[in-house]
């Protein structure tokens, strides 16, 4: 059925906007007219023919990408739904209109038709890769077989949540540190290269020698103030050269390997590893995907090239009939206490609760740790701002102060 996007004005002649499914135009109009919305323009969208469907498939990839928070909120919708009663179609038509973005409603819509022209729900997912993970598409395809939709979407809808809330304290605490160092540097760029060459011009027109402090303040001046454009390139090319090089397998391996060495950072990114790794394995697990089907869908999500491979490692171990716990323990990447944990998990029959223990175990211990980083790092960047303010006041007060012995 064709999806057609709209604009309109509804019954209090305010506009209005969205997408529709219907057999054609007028039917788009009818449905419209019917809920009071009166249509000024309706242009088509998508349509499910088959010859629609063969030069559409490249545009997959061409929406944006959704926002996780937008997926969250979403899936915790559909779970309520489905909890309530409502068929999946039905439901999903439910949240076509709530959709915050357009690419999201036509994605919705597109799973829609796909699913009432016979596809499983995990397979009209598997169309939107740039939107569902492997891992959401793996445990709704386990949900759909074991008849638990309702409470596995409830579960998908808790791991996003959580990290989304990571996240989005993690931003907050490094925001104020970041506000602080950007405004600083854009504020000594400025007085270093507009107001320190007018009072060095000053001291140089009384023609006594200037200390060697105030010389290098005013190399430093003059190099801002004629190549700043030149520092600008290096910054930017800077930039994007790490980001090329993190996007090799080679760069990635060597960053990945880099920061887990690195003395507080290397154990902060470990916890966000292993907090991500236990919470969703322990998510397949609960839902029934199997133990070496859910090693390679978390390997892929832990966010460090060394953590995956310890994963993809010990899933190999796990084939053959080793122990999780005793695969983890034959490299040092996994915390002692994550391993000794899985083992005891293992044992007692409770591997899922004992995952779920350590997630909040190491989720809680990464935000504290950025609280501790942030509450360091402000006075830290207040005293460098100061030591360089200070080093610009002595490189101007030295030559005044001995002007003014001189006279």
């Amino acid at each position: 059925m064709p999806v057609y996007e709209y604009t309109a004005l509804d019954a209090n002649g305010k506009n209005t906007s969205g997408i529709i499914d219907a057999e054609s135009p007028g039917s788009a109009q009818q449905k419209l007219r019917g809920s009071s919305i009166y249509p000024v323009s309706i242009k088509e969208v998508y349509k499910t023919t088959a010859s629609k469907r063969k030069w559409s498939l490249p545009s997959f990839r061409s929406f944006s990408r959704i926002s996780q928070s937008e997926l969250s909120m979403m899936t915790r919708q559909l779970s309520t739904l489905i909890n309530a009663g409502f068929p999946l179609v039905s439901a999903i038509s439910t949240l076509i209109p709530q959709a915050g973005s357009h690419a999201f409603k036509k994605i919705l819509s597109r799973i829609k038709d796909s699913i009432e022209e016979g596809k499983s729900f995990a397979g009209s997912l598997s169309l939107y890769p740039e939107a569902f993970s492997s891992i959401y598409i793996n445990m709704v395809r386990a949900a759909e077989s074991s008849g638990t939709l309702e409470i596995v979407l409830g579960r998908l809808a808790d791991i996003l949540e959580k990290q989304q809330f990571l996240k989005n304290r993690i931003r907050q605490a490094l925001a104020y540190p970041l506000i602080m160092t950007l405004f600083g540097s854009v504020i000594l760029f400025v007085l270093i290269t507009f107001i320190v060459p007018k009072i060095t011009g000053m001291l140089q027109g009384t023609g006594q020698e200037l200390p060697g402090i105030t010389v290098a303040l005013m190399t430093m001046s003059d190099i801002l103030k004629k190549y700043w454009w030149l520092i600008l390139i290096v910054i930017v090319a800077v930039i994007f050269g790490f980001r090329y090089l993190i996007n090799t397998e080679k760069g990635r391996y060597q960053f990945d390997k880099t920061t887990l060495r690195l003395t507080v950072m290397g154990d902060l990114f470990r916890k966000i590893a292993v907090a991500r790794f236990a919470r969703t394995l322990s998510s397949l697990l609960e839902n029934g995907v199997p133990m070496i089907a859910s090693l390679e869908i978390v390997k892929n999500i832990v966010g460090n090239v060394i953590v995956a491979d310890t994963i993809s490692e010990a899933a190999k171990d796990v084939e053959k009939g080793h122990g999780l716990g005793k695969s983890l323990s034959s490299s040092d990447t996994f915390p002692y206490l994550t391993v000794q944990m899985i083992l005891v998990g293992e044992q007692s029959g409770e591997l899922e609760a004992m995952l779920k223990k350590i997630a909040d175990i190491y989720e809680d211990d990464v935000e504290t740790t950025i609280t501790s980083l942030t509450t360091w790092l402000e006075p830290v960047i207040i005293v460098i701002m100061a030591v360089v303010v200070c080093f610009i006041i002595l490189a101007t007060l030295l030559p005044i102060m001995k002007l003014t012995q001189i006279h």
